[in-house]
C-alpha cells in the first residue's frame, strides 16, 4: 500500500510538471481568470463554508467570516487588482562598470509547490498562501490538516471546481501521507503548524536542498506597563487571546504586567470574558470549541499544579473548555515553557525591566509580540532589543489583517514571510539580467592588464 501510495504521489507530481511548462507560456491573465472564478464560488458557497468551520471548531458565524473569509476574498481582490504589474519585469540602474547596459528583474515561480496547513484556521490558512503560489505561475499540492475534515472537504471542492488537478491537487490524509509526500522533492515547501513538525519539514527539504517557508507558533508576550486605560487594555487581549478559543498562533500567550496593577488588570479581564461571553462561556453563542480529545487533554494537563484565578472549567464530552486565567506559573511547568495554544492566559508580574528582561530572553523568538503603553521610549526600548515575527502597539492580532504587512516568524517561530505582495515575493525567485551593448568597451578589463593600475583604480573607486 506504502508503494502504491508514494508511485500515486510520483504521478501527480509528473504531471504538474508537464502542467507547469505550460503554465508558464499561458501568461498571467489565465491566472486572474481563475482567481475571479475562485472568488464568486466561495462567494456562492458562503454559507457551506461557515458550516464546516462550526462543525470542525463551533467557530461562531462571525468569527468565521471575519477570520477566515473575508480575509481570503480581500487576499484574492489584491492578486486580482495588482498581479500584472507585480510580476512585469522591473527595470533597476545599471552599474557604472557595465556601461552601457539595461539591468532589470524577471520573476519565475519555482514549480511544483507541497503546502501543507493546520488546523485552527483551516479555510485562511490554507488558501491564502495558495492563492500567493498560484498565481506567481506555480503548481500545487495541498495537504490540509486531517483534524478538520469538514472544512478540508469544502477546500477541496472548491478548487477542483475552479483548477485542474495538475495545477492544484487536495491530497487528504493523516501524517503518514504527509510524510510520504515529504519524500519526494519538491521546488518549494510551505509548512504551517507547530515547532516540533517544522523541524522534521525542514530536515525532510534539507535533503533536496528545497527553498522552504515555515510558520510556526511560540510564546507570545503581552507586556503591560499600567500607563494604559485598564479597561480598554484588557478588551484588546481577551479578544486577541479567546477568538478561536484561544487557538491561534499570534494569540496572546501570557501576559507580563507591572507588578502594582496586576490584581487589577485580573477583575478588567474578568469583567471583560464575561461581557464577550456571559458568566457560563458554556452556553455562548460567540465561543468556540477545542479542536478534538488530543488537544483537550493537554490543556488539562497544562492546568496541574497552578493558580487559577477563574475559569478552568470543563466539558470533555462537548470539548468545551472556559476562558481561563492563571498567575505565575512555575518556571518548570509546560504552561510556562510551552506555547499554550488554548484558552488559557498566563498573568506574571514583574516589578522592573530586568524581569522582564529573564522572561523575554529565556521565552525567545515569539512568532508576535504585544506591548501595552503610552511611553515612547519604553516601547521604541523594547521593540528594537527583542527578535519576534512582528509587533502590535496597544492592541493584540490585529497585524494580521494587515496584507501589506509580511507575516512570519523568525528562529524558533519559523522563517519566511507572506501576505499580499510579500507572497507573490516569496513563491517567485528573481532572475537578474543585465543585457549589455557593443558600442563601447573598456580595454583594460581584459588581459594583458596594464602595468600601472592607479589612474583606473581611482576611476572605479569613483563610479
Amino acid at each position: 500500500m506504502e508503494t502504491k501510495i508514494l508511485n500515486d504521489f510520483k504521478q501527480i507530481r509528473k504531471d504538474q510538471q508537464l502542467f507547469f511548462e505550460k503554465l508558464k507560456t499561458e501568461g498571467i491573465s489565465s491566472r486572474i481568470d481563475h482567481l475571479k472564478n475562485l472568488k464568486r464560488l466561495i462567494n456562492k458557497r458562503e454559507s457551506k463554508i461557515i458550516e464546516a468551520l462550526s462543525a470542525d471548531l463551533g467557530k461562531p458565524s462571525f468569527e468565521s467570516y471575519t477570520s477566515e473569509i473575508l480575509m481570503v476574498q480581500k487576499e484574492l481582490d489584491l492578486f486580482i487588482k495588482n498581479l500584472k504589474s507585480w510580476a512585469a519585469p522591473k527595470r533597476v540602474s545599471g552599474s557604472l562598470l557595465n556601461f552601457p547596459s539595461k539591468d532589470y528583474i524577471l520573476y519565475e515561480p519555482y514549480g511544483k509547490v507541497l503546502m501543507i496547513s493546520p488546523w485552527n484556521y483551516p479555510f485562511q490558512l490554507a488558501l491564502i498562501p495558495l492563492i500567493g503560489a498560484v498565481a506567481t505561475g506555480n503548481t500545487v499540492v495541498l495537504k490540509p490538516s486531517e483534524s478538520a475534515p469538514h472544512t478540508t472537504k469544502v477546500i477541496a471542492e472548491l478548487l477542483s471546481e475552479i483548477f485542474p488537478n495538475n495545477w492544484v491537487q487536495v491530497i487528504e490524509g493523516d501524517a503518514e501521507i504527509a510524510q510520504a509526500l515529504l519524500e519526494l522533492q519538491w521546488d518549494y515547501i510551505f509548512f504551517t503548524g507547530s515547532t516540533t513538525v517544522g523541524k522534521i519539514i525542514a530536515k525532510s527539504a534539507a535533503i533536496h536542498l528545497t527553498p522552504l517557508t515555515l510558520e510556526l507558533g511560540g510564546k507570545s508576550p503581552c507586556i503591560v506597563d499600567g500607563s494604559t486605560n485598564i479597561e480598554k487594555t484588557a478588551r484588546r487581549i481577551i479578544f486577541g487571546k479567546f477568538i478561536n478559543c484561544g487557538q491561534t498562533c499570534i494569540a496572546p500567550d501570557y501576559i507580563l504586567v507591572k507588578q502594582e496593577i496586576k490584581q487589577s488588570l485580573i477583575d478588567a479581564l474578568i469583567k471583560e470574558i464575561e461581557k464577550a461571553f456571559g458568566q457560563d462561556s458554556s452556553k455562548s453563542k460567540d465561543y468556540g470549541r477545542i479542536i478534538h480529545q488530543k488537544h483537550f487533554d493537554k490543556l488539562i494537563n497544562n492546568l496541574k499544579d497552578q493558580k487559577v484565578v477563574y475559569g478552568g472549567k470543563y466539558d470533555k464530552q462537548n470539548l468545551f473548555f472556559s476562558p481561563t486565567l492563571v498567575v505565575d506559573p512555575p518556571k518548570k511547568s509546560q504552561l510556562y515553557q510551552e506555547e499554550i495554544f488554548g484558552p488559557i492566559l498566563s498573568i506574571i508580574g514583574y516589578n522592573n525591566e530586568e524581569e522582564i528582561d529573564d522572561v523575554l530572553t529565556e521565552l525567545k523568538n515569539p512568532l508576535a509580540f504585544y506591548v501595552f503603553s503610552k511611553r515612547k521610549k519604553f516601547i521604541r526600548k523594547i521593540i528594537q532589543r527583542y527578535p519576534f515575527g512582528g509587533a502590535v502597539i496597544n492592541d493584540s492580532i490585529v497585524h494580521f489583517a494587515n496584507p501589506n504587512l509580511p507575516f512570519g516568524g523568525i528562529g524558533q517561530s519559523g522563517m519566511g514571510a507572506y501576505h499580499g505582495k510579500h507572497s507573490f515575493d516569496l513563491f517567485s525567485h528573481s532572475k537578474p539580467i543585465v543585457k549589455r551593448s557593443f558600442w563601447f568597451d573598456l580595454p583594460q578589463r581584459y588581459a594583458p592588464y596594464p602595468k600601472s593600475i592607479s589612474t583606473l583604480k581611482w576611476i572605479l573607486k569613483k563610479i
